[in-house]
């Protein structure tokens, strides 16, 4: 439903300070992590999508898709990984066309270290700023927006 029917003031406070988060709010996170990990977010968004799948592997589409990533960036971010011995990448077995990425141990490793600074860096910034009655409400929508978005 689109509409240019102007925000309400209520709106636009809202708008305005979603937009602000929106831009600070990943360089922040980035800068937390890779300051004391040397990960960026999307190595570690890629660490974690592939430490939550089965067989701690996916198809670099779905991978992609999971990270908020496009298919060429993510492949960059894998190549990257790859070099350091983080994930392994081949062809997918069942279709050619595609590549799979799997975590290794060296990668699962990187990945248990920076969590608790992934952690922290979340309720610094965020978690621990919000109403924790109003929390899982406020989970909801942002779910909401977010599958409009895909």
């Amino acid at each position: 439903m689109t509409s240019d029917v102007p925000l309400n003031p209520v709106e636009e406070r809202f708008w305005r300070a979603l937009m602000r988060v929106m831009v600070a709010l990943p360089k922040a996170l980035d800068d937390d992590l890779l300051k004391a990990t040397g990960l960026t977010m999307s190595e570690y968004a890629v660490l974690v999508h592939l430490s939550e799948a089965a067989e701690r592997e996916m198809r670099m589409t779905d991978l992609a898709a999971a990270t908020a990533l496009s298919v060429s960036r993510i492949s960059r971010v894998v190549n990257a990984m790859q070099a350091r011995g983080w994930v392994e990448k081949r062809r997918d077995v069942h279709d050619a066309r595609g590549s799979m990425a799997s975590l290794t141990a060296e990668g699962w490793r990187r990945l248990s270290a920076a969590y608790p600074t992934n952690l922290a860096s979340a309720r610094k910034r965020v978690v621990d700023h919000l109403d924790k009655n109003s929390m899982a409400a406020l989970a909801e929508q942002l779910e909401t927006v977010a599958a409009r978005l895909d």
